[in-house]
């Protein structure tokens, strides 16, 4: 009789923490599955605290550090997550010579690719380390955007207009590689989101009212999705307690971001905050002909 070979046990999940709550929360969402998840804090990026979870802190361009980090944990499983601000220096890129060997683009991509480039660079690297590149949303998949309008406030069809014009930008942003959210009012594109992020792009809208440079009237739209080629594996758009209060100073209407590829974190205090300043919050499927939510 042949003794059936041992299951492979599952190794440990590595969660990559750069700036923000995300990172937190997985492994908060990741601990209430059954895993004993492992941190990375990136160095200069990662801005929470995280007690009781085993942790290490490496620079963004040490990968040599990281690599061996994950392979003394036993992790074969990645999730990068939380922001990461700043892009590695050459003198901060530390590679392994197996790494350079099989990615030699490697340090040039780290340096100049745009920032879809780049995640899959970095997805090729951890998946060269052994490991497999999950989705944050495969963690904690209670994050996701649900389709419709998620708060008690609706838009208007002045409100849906802004919404199509946003999703045009925003999809022709995406394509080029450098932003995933555009802010449109009256009907009329006003800001697209660069490397400096949302909330950076939402205080250049209430900039822009305050000196009259937009209408004060009508009120418009921020939306994020994700860009047309974008791996969901990583950076897919988010919006926070931080979102909320941005878009309240520039005098939103609402918000409105991709159903099934956005997340939202802190779902009831973000609903509840959008509520208390006049907004609305709602969840659209950028790949269905315009034309309604």
């Amino acid at each position: 009789m042949t003794t059936p070979a041992p299951s492979r046990t599952r190794g440990r999940l590595a969660i990559v923490a750069g700036w923000g709550y995300l990172p937190l929360y997985l492994a908060q969402a990741a601990r209430a599955a059954g895993e004993d998840p492992v941190i990375v804090a990136l160095a200069s990026e990662a801005d929470r605290t995280f007690d009781g979870f085993e942790t290490v802190t490496a620079g963004v361009g040490d990968l040599a550090g990281i690599e061996r980090f994950i392979r003394q944990k036993g992790v074969d499983r990645v999730v990068m997550s939380g922001a990461v601000r700043r892009r590695p220096d050459l003198r901060d890129i530390r590679p392994t010579l197996r790494t350079l060997l099989r990615v030699p683009s490697v340090v040039r991509t780290l340096l100049s690719g745009g920032d879809d480039t780049v995640l899959q660079m970095v997805i090729k690297l951890f998946e060269g380390m052994g490991c497999r590149v999950i989705g944050a949303h495969e963690v904690a998949p209670h994050l996701l955007a649900r389709t419709g309008t998620l708060t008690s406030i609706s838009p208007s069809q002045e409100d849906v207009r802004d919404i199509e014009e946003a999703v045009k930008a925003a999809l022709a942003l995406g394509a080029l590689d450098v932003g995933q959210g555009a802010v449109s009012i009256g009907g009329r594109v006003v800001a697209l989101e660069g490397v400096e992020g949302t909330d950076q792009m939402l205080d250049r809208v209430a900039s822009l009212r305050r000196e009259g440079r937009i209408s004060k009237r009508r009120k418009g739209v921020l939306v994020k999705l994700c860009k047309p080629q974008q791996d969901v594996r990583a950076d897919l758009p988010a919006i926070g307690l931080s979102t909320i209060a941005n878009a309240s100073r520039a005098g939103l209407a609402g918000i409105a971001v991709e159903a099934g590829r956005s997340l939202v974190l802190d779902e009831r205090e973000v609903l509840g905050a959008a509520e208390g300043a006049g907004l609305f919050v709602c969840g659209i499927d950028a790949g269905l002909p315009r034309g309604g939510l």
